[in-house]
C-alpha cells in the first residue's frame, strides 16, 4: 500500500507527491499487491461471504493474483453482487488524482489522460499543481445491463458542446461514461447477456486494447480500469446472448452455488435477515424451524413445478424467516406471550414472503397455481425435518401418545396453554430431541407439538382439515 495514502498529513502538490517517493500502479497491480498483504497475515478476505470457503474463494485469489477482469457466474441470489462490491477493500484507502478543473477522469498524478490535464503538468511547475485524494468506496461503479445504451458506459458526441464552439476534432466535443469516468477504479456490470450487442463490443475494446473510442474518434484514451461481470448460466450459455470475442477476453470465470450443506444457509439468513430476536416482544426460534424454514429453499431448488433455470434465491429463505419471526412475535404481542415462539402454523403466512420469488416450470406444474406448489414445498421440507428427527431421537415414541384417537386443534393464534392442557405430560425423549426444553415453557411446547402433528402429517399417519385459520389434526379412520 502506498505510504502516501496513509499518513495523517498527505501531499498537497505534485511535488510533494513526488518527495513522499509515491509511485503510480495499475487498479489490477494495486489490488494484487493489497490483496497479498490482506493474504499474508490472515486477515478475513471477504466478510460476509458465507459457504464458498472451499471452493468459490480460492478461484477468485487466484484471479486476483493474476490481475484478470472477472465474470461471476451463478443464479440469483449467490452473492455475486457483494463478491463484486467486496473487492474495493483492496483497493488503497485512498488514491491522489490531480486537481485540474475541466477533466473528466480522476488522472493519475504521474500518468495525466486528457489533453487538459496534460497541459496542466506541462505549464506548471509541480509545486503548483495541486492534488486531491478520492476514497476508495467511490472507486467502485455498477451498472445494471438491461436498457444500458453504449453512451452510458462508454460515450458519445455531445451536441450540447458542439453547440458551445468544440470541435469535433477535440476530445473536448465527447460526453464520456461510466467506465472512461471510473478510470483508475473498478466498474461492474449486472446481468451480462443482457446487454446489447453494440455496447458489448465496446466493452471488447475497453478489454482488448484498454482503450476508449467514441464514433470512430480519433483520440484514444487509455483506460485503466477493472471490469468485472455478473451472469446467470442459463443466459450466458445460450448463444447469441454474450459476443464470443467479449467471452473470449474476461479473464476468470468464478462460478458460483447456492449452499451445499443445510447449517450454512441457516448461518447465512442469521446473518443477512437482521432480525432483532430480543427487544420489549422477545422471539425464541428453536432450530428445528430454521431447518424447516431452509428446507424449504432447498425443496424448491428441487423441484419439477420450479423453474429451475431461474433459480431459488437465498432471499426466499432470508424473506420466510422475518415473516415467520413476525407471525410469532404478533402472536406473543395479542397473547401476552414471553417469549414468543414460532410453530408450524406460523408457516401459514409463508405467501406473502414467497409467491413472487419462485417462477414455475409452465411443462411440469400442470396448472398448479403457486399456492398450491408452495403448499407442497413446505410439506415436503417439514417431512424431510421430521424424517431426521425421527431417525436420530426416536420421535415414534411421540407419535404414540398422538395416536390414542385424540383431536388437536391448532393454529397461529391459539394460545400456548392450551397446547399445555393437550399435552400435560412431556414425554422424556422431548428432552433429547430438541435443543429447547418442552417441559419448561409452554410455547416451546406448543411449537414442538404442532412440529409432530405436521410431520405425522405429511408421513399420512394422521389426518388434517383447515378453516378459518384454524388445522385440526386427528387419526385417520
Amino acid at each position: 500500500m502506498n505510504t502516501a495514502t496513509s499518513t495523517a498529513t498527505r501531499p498537497q502538490t505534485l511535488q510533494d507527491l513526488i518527495n513522499d517517493g509515491w509511485q503510480s500502479k495499475s487498479v489490477k497491480q494495486e489490488i494484487h499487491d493489497n490483496f497479498l498483504v490482506a493474504l499474508s497475515t490472515n486477515e478475513e478476505l471477504y466478510p460476509g461471504i458465507v459457504g464458498y470457503n472451499n471452493t468459490v474463494i480460492p478461484e477468485l485469489n487466484i484471479a486476483l493474483l493474476s490481475g484478470h477482469d472477472l465474470l461471476f457466474l451463478g443464479e440469483k441470489g449467490q452473492a455475486k453482487s457483494r463478491l463484486m462490491r467486496s473487492l474495493v477493500r483492496f483497493l488503497d484507502p485512498l488514491t491522489p488524482y490531480l486537481d485540474v478543473p475541466g477533466t473528466p477522469f480522476h488522472e493519475d498524478p504521474l500518468k495525466p489522460l486528457s489533453r487538459r490535464a496534460v497541459d496542466a503538468v506541462a505549464e506548471n511547475a509541480p509545486a503548483s499543481v495541486r492534488i486531491r485524494w478520492w476514497p476508495r468506496e467511490e472507486r467502485y461503479a455498477e451498472r445494471l445491463a438491461p436498457g444500458t445504451k453504449f453512451a452510458d458506459i462508454i460515450g458519445e458526441i455531445d451536441p450540447a458542446k458542439l453547440a458551445g464552439g468544440a470541435s469535433m476534432a477535440t476530445e473536448e466535443a465527447l460526453h464520456f461514461g461510466l467506465i472512461p469516468r471510473m478510470h483508475r477504479g473498478i466498474f461492474a456490470i449486472n446481468e451480462l447477456p443482457e446487454l446489447d450487442e453494440l455496447v458489448q463490443v465496446g466493452l471488447f475494446n475497453i478489454l482488448e486494447e484498454r482503450d476508449v473510442q467514441i464514433r470512430g474518434f480519433p483520440v484514444r484514451f487509455d483506460i485503466d480500469v477493472m471490469v468485472l461481470f455478473s451472469a446467470n448460466p442459463s443466459t450466458y450459455n445460450r448463444s447469441g446472448k454474450v459476443i464470443p470475442q467479449l467471452k473470449d477476453r474476461i479473464g476468470s470465470l468464478i462460478q458460483t452455488h447456492y449452499p451445499r450443506d443445510r447449517d450454512v444457509g441457516i448461518q447465512i439468513v442469521d446473518q443477512e435477515a437482521e432480525v432483532d430476536l430480543g427487544g420489549d416482544y422477545p422471539v425464541v426460534v428453536p432450530y428445528f424451524m430454521k431447518e424447516i424454514c431452509q428446507q424449504i429453499t432447498v425443496q424448491a431448488r428441487k423441484s419439477k413445478y420450479v423453474d429451475q433455470q431461474s433459480g431459488v434465491s437465498a432471499r426466499l429463505s432470508i424473506a420466510n424467516y422475518r415473516t415467520m419471526v413476525s407471525s410469532a412475535r404478533q402472536r406473543g404481542i395479542v397473547l401476552n406471550e414471553v417469549p414468543a415462539v414460532p410453530r408450524i402454523s406460523d408457516l401459514a403466512h409463508l405467501y406473502t414472503s414467497s409467491l413472487g420469488k419462485l417462477e414455475l416450470d409452465l411443462m411440469g406444474s400442470h396448472q398448479m397455481t403457486e399456492r398450491q406448489v408452495l403448499d407442497g414445498i413446505i410439506a415436503e421440507a417439514i417431512d424431510a425435518v421430521f424424517d431426521e428427527y425421527i431417525t436420530q431421537h426416536g420421535l415414534h415414541e411421540i407419535a404414540e401418545i398422538f395416536s390414542k384417537g385424540v383431536k388437536i386443534e391448532v393454529g397461529d393464534m391459539v394460545p400456548s396453554s392450551q397446547y399445555a392442557k393437550m399435552l400435560k405430560r412431556v414425554p422424556q425423549v422431548w428432552e433429547k430431541a430438541f435443543e429447547v426444553n418442552a417441559s419448561d415453557n409452554e410455547a416451546v411446547r406448543a411449537s414442538c407439538v404442532e412440529f409432530v402433528l405436521a410431520g405425522l402429517y405429511a408421513r399420512d399417519k394422521i389426518s388434517r382439515s383447515q378453516h378459518h385459520g384454524i388445522t385440526t389434526y386427528e387419526i385417520q379412520d
